[in-house]
């Protein structure tokens, strides 16, 4: 038999966590907005995307770097990477631009091999491309002293 003081804790406890999912709901805004679900939100706003920009700079150390322009339909699958037309050491000179890193060409006991390692064939587990958009959350970030040189 369940006593009435642990009832009554437990009905406090679930009001309690019920008054506080409400004080946090207030505060977080899905990327719909206010819309309900049932209604629709219209489109979303178009990102601009830099043509084939500068290198965007890096935040820490070892980060991947940005992708400085668009790649939607850029195909990456087992038998063909569309970055590569551009990136790989036989063509960045002619496309003018940034060639794959040595790192790209080692194996995870980094014995130095002949093409990309498995692991980081796939660029876009990585590397994603940047975009002229305001944040999703508020964010404080500095980057660090090694980055930023002050």
């Amino acid at each position: 038999m369940i006593k009435p003081l642990r009832i009554a804790t437990l009905l406090l406890l679930g009001m309690g966590m019920v008054v506080a999912q409400t004080a946090i709901a207030e505060h977080v805004v899905s990327l719909r907005g206010h819309t309900p679900l049932d209604e629709d939100t219209g489109a979303p706003e178009l990102k601009h995307w830099d043509k084939d920009g500068q290198p965007i700079e890096r935040d820490y150390v070892q980060q991947p770097p940005l992708i400085p322009h668009q790649i939607d339909g850029y195909k990456i699958n087992q038998k063909f990477n569309k970055c590569l037309t551009c990136h790989s050491w036989a063509n960045y000179r002619e496309a003018g631009a940034t060639k794959i890193s040595q790192t790209h060409f080692e194996d995870r006991d980094a014995n130095v091999l002949a093409n990309i390692s498995a692991r980081r064939y796939f660029c876009t587990q990585c590397h994603v491309p940047q975009v002229n958009a305001r944040p999703l959350v508020e964010n404080t970030f500095e980057p660090i002293q090694a980055i930023t040189g002050k």
